[in-house]
């Protein structure tokens, strides 16, 4: 009998550690990414390119398959998140800093940031504040003091809608600059940032506010001058001369981050796994070429991080949105 015994733990042992492994969660079949928006926009972007690189890294099992969920400016595929998908562990949903702009502006009704698990950004488009080539402001310091002087003394034009983040990257910057009356500020509202910088090239606006992958082509060709890009620090290669706000004196940061959440109730391996799924992606070769081809620059943050980051972006722009009177 006492031979035996210590090899019956043993077997118990292996048999337990055996089964706690195969606990350990990993997914099975298919994998769906949830995008926002139509197919074509950031949001799709977002769920495409990483579903592909996900199934090079043989993260997923098999496929992503990318559902499209427009809506109420991504109010509809949240909604659907929290009341329809609560528990499933195998659905990802693209977010961007669009997303905790209309969450701070309540524009999610009866929703918020706690009702979903924020799982990692994996890149991001800075904002940039740029005038024409012949513009008589050199730089930001300069454009903002005349802002100082007469808020309505520039006028700025940008792809987004009144309230929405292209116009807000303009109040950050304002407001960090300490200029009084920021809803006295001129912002015209375009279709998108092509046509907002057509406008300031032909010298019909004054100042464009956007994203800098929208402003490249416009950079290249010598017709617009970029004052600041809103970043920590100045962004990598064909981008690292342009200065930030903050080493000219302005405080503002305006990263249009592009990034995860997924559904609440589910468990605390399954997190860990989309969450160890996103360092390995924003580690890869392929990811990396992802991001130079499309623009995207450095900008990782993962699990309790993000989620901290996440939510204090949204009280920044909810003060912010007061601040303007675009809500109450």
């Amino acid at each position: 009998m006492s031979t035996r015994t210590p090899l019956k733990l043993i077997a118990i042992a292996a048999f337990t550690a055996s089964a706690t492994s195969a606990m350990a969660f990993e997914p099975e079949g298919k994998v769906e990414c949830l995008a926002p928006a139509d197919p074509g926009g950031g949001w799709d972007f977002t769920c495409r390119s990483v579903g592909k690189v996900m199934e090079d890294l043989d993260i997923v099992p098999r496929s992503v398959q990318t559902i499209n969920m427009a809506g109420a400016g991504g109010g509809v595929a949240y909604a659907h998140t929290v009341s329809k998908r609560a528990g499933d562990e195998q659905l990802l949903v693209a977010a961007s800093t669009a997303t905790t702009t209309r969450l701070a502006q309540g524009q999610f009704p009866n929703m918020n940031a706690d009702m979903v698990n924020w799982i990692g950004a994996l890149g991001a488009d800075y904002g940039v504040i740029g005038v024409s080539v012949d513009s008589e402001y050199d730089d930001l310091p300069e454009l903002m003091s005349a802002l100082k002087e007469d808020p309505r003394s520039v006028k700025f034009a940008g792809g987004s809608a009144k309230g929405g983040w292209d116009h807000l990257k303009v109040l950050i910057a304002a407001q960090a600059a300490d200029v009084e009356n920021l809803p006295r500020i001129p912002y015209l509202s375009y279709n998108n940032g092509g046509e907002a910088l057509t406008q300031v090239i032909g010298g019909h606006v004054d100042a464009f506010t956007g994203d800098i992958t929208e402003a490249q082509g416009f950079m290249e060709s010598g017709d617009l001058k970029v004052l600041a890009v809103l970043s920590e620090e100045r962004l990598p290669g064909d981008y690292s001369d342009i200065p930030t706000a903050r080493e000219q004196g302005i405080d503002a940061v305006g990263p249009n981050w592009r990034g995860f959440y997924m559904p609440a109730d589910i468990s605390d391996d399954a997190k860990q796994y989309w969450v160890d799924a996103m360092d390995t992606i924003y580690a890869s070769q392929e990811w990396k070429d992802v991001m130079t081809n499309n623009g995207l620059m450095p900008f990782h943050m993962s699990a309790g991080e993000f989620e901290t980051f996440v939510k204090g972006q949204i009280d920044d722009i909810e003060q912010l949105s007061k601040d303007i009177g675009l809500i109450q």
